[in-house]
């Protein structure tokens, strides 16, 4: 009988997921005894026409990590859906758009002028960018005029949070992929309580309601490394997002900043962070109010650091004044 064929595709992305996958170490290479691993182009040489010359349907379950942020994207992912009878969205920007996602509150022209011309290690008298434009040396793959995550391109079948996404948590899923015992789809694959409900400071919050007078930054003040951060006036948005990532960046003395995603019940982060937040305050006034929100320098980069583009708001956010047709959409159909 022949193994249960594995893919893995990578989008927009920083490569974290990939490297996730080979952290597995010794079950990655138990996992390469039980099934075929038909397509990884991070680890080996994958062939496009291999891949589509395969039968519809002929691939147990493929993992895709990365954001949708080219046309190439969509239609690789689309070719894997057809292949695949499971789709998982690996890590926080195919799960929510990651932070990448951020790139939809800036004219995407100006993304890349900033990377290719701008950048101080660019050498671009010409201003080259991707795609076509000016020059026919740039004939790149085009960019989309927004960010989205994956399944606004195709159905994802279950989704593994976190930037990047544990290896544990990867290799459950694959066992479960393997032994047929997911859940029923649609689910995130990590814990259904928020990040506080498995905090390790979770003793020292007051047992009367917090009330934060002003937030403070890491440079402003030297922080217990056992007393929960809100209590100490420091941001974390642990109320606001999904459990399952083992407290890692608290047990390293550093605050949430959401890579999980949203709660099931509470399904878009930032504004469930802002409310949280905003209830903490300790503002009986206007003055008290804005001296409290000047902690917050960067909302938008705060709340909706990984989940912008899967947010309330990616529906009603306008063009970016001043978008040019070459962020082609033309192979963007309506949401599936």
């Amino acid at each position: 009988m022949s193994k249960p064929k594995i893919a893995f595709y990578w989008c927009a992305g920083c490569g974290g997921c990939d490297e996730a996958v080979v952290d597995m170490a010794e079950y990655l290479m138990e996992l390469a005894q039980s099934v075929d691993i038909v397509f990884w182009p991070a680890v080996m040489d994958g062939r496009y026409a291999d891949l589509a010359a395969l039968p519809d349907g002929a691939i147990r379950a493929s993992l895709i990590n990365g954001a949708i942020q080219q046309e190439d994207h969509v239609h690789m992912a689309r070719l894997l859906r057809r292949k695949s009878r499971l789709i998982i969205a690996n890590g926080a920007c195919a799960h929510i758009g990651g932070v990448i996602g951020l790139a939809n509150l800036h004219r995407p022209e100006d993304i890349l002028r900033r990377a290719y011309v701008g950048a101080d290690t660019a050498d671009n008298p010409d201003g080259v960018l991707p795609g076509g434009s000016p020059s026919p040396r740039a004939d790149l793959p085009r960019r989309l005029k927004r960010v989205y995550p994956l399944d606004r391109v195709i159905p994802v079948d279950y989704y593994i949070p976190g930037c990047p996404p544990l290896p544990e948590l990867i290799g459950k899923a694959l066992t479960r992929i393997l032994d047929n015992t997911l859940p029923d789809k649609g689910r995130v694959l990590a814990e259904t309580h928020a990040l506080c409900h498995f905090c390790p400071r979770r003793d020292t919050l007051p047992s009367d309601r917090m009330q934060i007078p002003e937030f403070k930054r890491f440079h402003e003040n030297r922080w217990d490394p056992s007393v929960c951060f809100l209590r100490q006036g420091i941001l974390c948005l642990g109320p606001a997002t999904r459990g399952g990532c083992q407290s890692r960046c608290i047990s390293a003395n550093m605050p949430c900043r959401g890579c999980f995603g949203p709660l099931d019940a509470a399904p878009d982060q930032g504004a469930k962070a802002l409310s949280f937040i905003a209830a903490l305050m300790a503002a009986e006034n206007e003055e008290q109010a804005a001296m409290a929100a000047a902690g917050i320098p960067d909302p938008a980069g705060l709340f909706y650091r990984y989940s912008m583009a899967a947010s309330i708001l990616a529906p009603i956010l306008p063009d970016p004044p001043g978008s040019r047709p070459f962020c082609s959409e033309s192979l963007f159909p309506e949401p599936l």
